[in-house]
């Protein structure tokens, strides 16, 4: 079943890829043909100490894209004069960061000055979704790296929207409210801190929440509880990145109000249903959403820069200035 798993989509993210223009698959098999492989044993020995890891880079990934789209500025720290996106409160929890440094130090030891962080930041995403869920597909490169940070552009998907503001949300990064409910099996894997749910038990109870479930995150999730208690997504396989998060939602166990907006509308619903009974149809559905997430407004041809180290821009200009 896996094998076939993965057959199907790769054969579905070569269908999607035929439509990027400005992007391509093998983008540096010329220029620096070891980039893809550098990144996937720099995600792979992450990986192996801490499987938790896979889940905050493909989480990096989204917040980087849905903020002045895939290039990499997410990653960038602030200076003295600005405050980078880092500083938003969604993205003081980021995991990863740390894997990508790794993947763009060898890349700069084999080929300096040739693949963007916004492109390693891709490869890296994909290669999670491989190790953690058998979810295998390539994605096409030729991203460059933005010279813009800035907190206050921070403005992503909440975990306590609606499913009204989470249609918005996604329609206005040109992706479906079937791609939105696909990329939310992203919360298969990862864990959660308690102030992203704690609308749910406190100070009232959603009723739309499993009553036993309801339990275990008021027992985790105490008044006294440190700001540092996590919970796990997703109940039923916590580490593997697959599709029994919508059979959760199903039941009751999704973690966030978003997770449960994805049953109260009807083509939502069945997008959800679909998923949860379809595991295959699902891994292709998530491959070819994340290659379309990663086309969201990039840099290409002589617009922004190859970044030396992706924590920095290589010149001077302001990180908040246009």
């Amino acid at each position: 079943m896996m094998k076939w798993v993965a057959m199907a989509v790769a054969m579905a993210v070569m269908q999607a890829l035929c439509s990027s223009a400005d992007l391509q698959v093998g983008f540096y098999d010329t220029t620096c043909p070891s980039a893809e492989a550098l990144v996937q044993q720099a995600v792979a020995s992450a990986f192996a100490d801490n499987p938790g890891i896979a889940a905050g880079i493909i989480r990096t990934h989204f917040h980087d894209c849905f903020v002045r789209g895939c290039d990499a500025s997410v990653l960038l720290d602030s200076t003295p004069d600005s405050q980078s996106e880092k500083e938003a409160i969604p993205n003081l929890t980021l995991r990863g960061l740390e894997v990508i440094d790794a993947a763009k130090e060898a890349i700069e030891a084999a080929c300096p000055g040739v693949v963007s962080c916004a492109d390693i930041l891709t490869f890296a995403s994909r290669d999670s979704a491989a190790l953690a869920g058998n979810i295998s597909y390539q994605v096409p490169a030729g991203r460059r790296d933005g010279f813009v940070s800035n907190v206050s552009e921070v403005d992503l998907p909440r975990p306590f929207d609606n499913a009204t503001e989470l249609i918005r949300r996604f329609a206005d990064k040109n992706l479906t409210a079937d791609e939105m409910v696909t990329l939310s099996g992203a919360h298969s894997i990862g864990v959660s801190h308690c102030g992203a749910f704690s609308n749910r038990i406190s100070p009232n109870v959603d009723p739309t929440l499993s009553l036993s479930y309801t339990e275990l995150l008021e027992v985790k999730c105490t008044p006294t509880a440190p700001n540092t208690t996590t919970v796990r997504m997703d109940l039923i396989t916590a580490d593997v990145l697959d599709n029994k998060y919508y059979v959760g939602v199903q039941n009751n166990l999704g973690l966030f109000t978003s997770d449960h907006a994805l049953t109260t509308v009807d083509a939502l619903k069945a997008a959800v249903d679909e998923n949860a009974g379809n595991p295959a149809v699902w891994a292709e559905k998530f491959a070819r959403a994340t290659v379309k997430m990663g086309e969201i407004e990039v840099l290409t041809g002589e617009q922004g820069e190859i970044r030396q180290q992706c924590r920095v821009i290589n010149s001077a200009p302001s990180l908040a200035a246009e």
